[in-house]
């Protein structure tokens, strides 16, 4: 089997004789390799140069092996491409270039030739699965309408996030029509992933759980849902909503996987899910900074955990630390490796 086929079949809860292993969000972050990159070309430079994008995505999988790459982009690229760009501020996290409040802010985004600004995208996307083994999945990506619309409506990175709350609370219908735009482009973003080439996306809802248990369906779940059903079914969707916590609705969106953070038991999870929905995480990240005798005890207690059953893959219960030590990485990819065909014990 195929790292890529175990990839895509773990997806579809069907059996695999190991359990897939990527890492979620810039594993290359944390490389020399990527860092040397960093020193001559800018964040976004990266994001918008497909050769650049393509190289800082094959990195990790030549280093590691990993059954799939993730696609290096980001998921503000969307809010660029409706007409408010985004930098990164000199003393850390985003800076929106106007800060999306009113009416007449949201009158000022433009969907009308998102998709064409994006191309970028596509043609990294492209190169990228040019380049790559065609052994190993590529995994496409789009943050929610909820994490973005908190980025445009905050302006930026923020301690607390409240702008998207409170236009949510005191003005529905503008709230709505904000996400209704920001669905729309993510149905035409992902589905335009889909035809060059990736074999899963996956949407990020990064701030899930930062909404009222009242709140989730409207300012959330009831978008995630709008886009799953408007994809290409030809690759299975991955929904990770961090901090959220009721894994029947989420698995009421149509996703075929469901991201779990490392503050919940990956098995209870799986065992709440109706068949045929999977799992992926969700060893934590901070792991990746203590010991190799850590990294190794910590990855053999999930994959005993899930062992015998379908519709696994192995991450992260989050993005990879910039901190993280390449060596820690490494023993818990050669962890998951060595797992045998019994659904998670050590061959």
């Amino acid at each position: 089997m195929t790292r890529r086929e175990r990839f895509i079949n773990a997806c579809l809860s069907q059996a695999v004789d190991r359990p897939p292993i990527w890492m979620m969000r810039q594993a290359g972050r944390a490389l020399p390799e990527y860092r040397a990159v960093k020193e001559k070309h800018s964040f976004l430079e990266i994001v918008q140069t497909p050769e650049l994008a393509t190289e800082v995505t094959l990195q990790p999988i030549r280093r590691f092996g990993f059954d799939a790459a993730i696609l290096f982009s980001d998921i503000l690229v969307i809010c660029e491409a409706l007409g408010q760009p985004y930098a990164f501020r000199e003393s850390g996290g985003i800076e929106m270039a106007w800060s999306l409040r009113q009416e007449a802010d949201v009158n000022r985004l433009q969907t009308q030739g998102a998709i064409e600004r994006l191309a970028y995208v596509d043609s990294a996307v492209r190169m990228i699965r040019r380049e790559l083994d065609a052994n190993t999945a590529l995994i496409g990506f789009s943050g929610s309408p909820w994490t973005l619309a908190n980025f445009m409506m905050e302006g930026g990175s923020a301690r607390e996030f409240s702008g998207a709350k409170k236009m949510l609370y005191a003005n529905p219908a503008l709230f709505e029509r904000v996400c209704t735009m920001l669905s729309e482009v993510i149905i035409d973003y992902l589905n335009m992933q889909i035809r060059a080439g990736v074999d899963a996306v996956q949407i990020f809802d990064t701030l899930g759980g930062t909404l009222a248990d009242n709140q989730v369906e409207a300012g959330s779940l009831r978008w995630i849902r709008q886009i799953v059903q408007g994809l290409d079914k030809s690759v299975p969707c991955i929904v990770f909503s961090k901090g959220t916590r009721n894994w029947k609705a989420l698995a009421d969106t149509g996703a075929q996987v469901l991201g779990v953070d490392w503050s919940e038991s990956l098995s209870a999870v799986a065992d709440s899910l109706p068949e045929g929905v999977g799992v992926q995480g969700n060893l934590d990240p901070a792991v990746l900074e203590t010991s190799q005798e850590v990294a190794v005890d910590q990855t053999r207690r999930i994959l005993d955990s899930m062992r015998g059953r379908n519709g696994f893959v192995f991450n992260l219960g989050h993005g990879v630390r910039p901190s993280s030590q390449v060596d820690l990485m490494e023993a818990v990819v050669k962890t998951v490796q060595a797992c045998s065909d019994s659904g998670g014990g050590m061959a």
